[in-house]
């Protein structure tokens, strides 16, 4: 009798089961996520009749262009959680302050922070997006609309994950069991369990990163990529490079299959970095680390860091723990 394939739904229940103590609104929050995830994935598989394609004329806080699927997947988040007694409070990319959701705040008990369409520049070439989100225990004091005590750090997240589209839809969280990914299957429109536990090789052999700005780059980081490209078979070297441009997509990659991503700070442009703590770089961290990997700005962890403002933007080393120690050893200046 062939086996039944388990849903994002059974499986979650079947947590619960084993954690008594849980009372199910993290379950109904997970659930609501993977809704949002149907939504944008099917207008993704209709792009191709135009109506989302280009930009909406507006920017957003973080001074981009606002694509119209961008602002369609932001307005479905804040859909599937309006009157939905789970979350409070809603911050995203795409909003410059908290949204508020009092219809809610009298129950729930988490806050969500997302990325509601990461890697826009690939929507116009059919190329792979995705979603970020983490989700936070809801402040237990102070003014929660604002963004004073939603500034916590990812030491702090419950639950986090992305949502890769790209071929297949797939969903990956982490929680404290570890980490899980689920195949959206369109016939039956239900994810459907495709790896369970998911560890991510210590050490791989590829790197990720965007050389375009590489002269740009701190001389450290320019050593470090300069030794994972350079020939020593002894050491698995080279490494082959590999980039997507969207952050979710080459995270997913280097989650499965070992390696390196970095996005690190760029002298010219972007002395920060670019991609964002809260609703970017911290889920992804801790996904890595619950997956036996590490996050790292190249000094210290990613998940300690205490958050400034709400759209704090952050370099990047995160993959497989001995090649993100390595990098983190060319950051310090052990190696050169």
């Amino acid at each position: 009798m062939p086996t039944q394939p388990i849903t994002l739904t059974r499986h979650i229940l079947s947590q619960q089961r084993v954690h008594p103590e849980a009372t199910g609104e993290l379950s109904a929050l997970l659930v609501q996520i993977g809704l949002a995830a149907k939504v944008i994935s099917r207008e993704l598989a209709l792009l191709g009749l135009g109506a989302l394609k280009g930009q909406t004329g507006d920017i957003n806080v973080q001074g981009e262009a606002v694509k119209r699927l961008d602002a369609f997947a932001n307005e479905t988040f804040v859909h599937a959680f309006g009157h939905s007694g789970l979350v409070c409070t809603l911050i995203s990319e795409e909003m410059e302050k908290p949204l508020h959701l009092p219809e809610n705040c009298g129950r729930a008990k988490y806050t969500l922070l997302f990325d509601p369409i990461d890697g826009s520049s690939n929507i116009d070439v059919n190329g792979a997006v995705g979603s970020i989100f983490s989700i936070y225990r809801r402040p237990t004091s102070g003014d929660h609309t604002a963004p004073e005590p939603n500034l916590r750090p990812g030491s702090e997240q419950v639950i986090a994950g992305y949502v890769l589209y790209g071929p297949g839809t797939m969903l990956v969280y982490a929680d404290s069991h570890g980490v899980q990914a689920f195949t959206l299957d369109a016939g039956i429109g239900e994810f459907l369990l495709a790896y369970d536990q998911i560890r991510i090789p210590a050490k791989g052999a590829i790197y990720s990163v965007n050389e375009g700005h590489s002269g740009a780059w701190p001389p450290e980081i320019r050593r470090f990529v300069d030794y994972l490209k350079g020939r020593d078979p002894a050491t698995g070297r080279p490494y082959s490079g590999r980039y997507i441009g969207a952050f979710v997509a080459d995270f997913h990659r280097t989650l499965m299959s070992g390696g390196v991503f970095l996005y690190p700070a760029d002298t010219a442009k972007r002395p920060s970095g670019r991609l964002r703590l809260l609703y970017e770089v911290n889920p992804m961290g801790l996904i890595a680390e619950r997956a036996g990997g590490k996050a790292s700005t190249g000094t210290g962890r990613i998940l300690d860091i205490m958050p400034t403002s709400l759209h704090q933007r952050v370099p990047v080393i995160i993959g497989s723990a001995d090649d993100v120690a390595l990098g983190e050893r060319f950051c310090r200046g052990d190696l050169s």
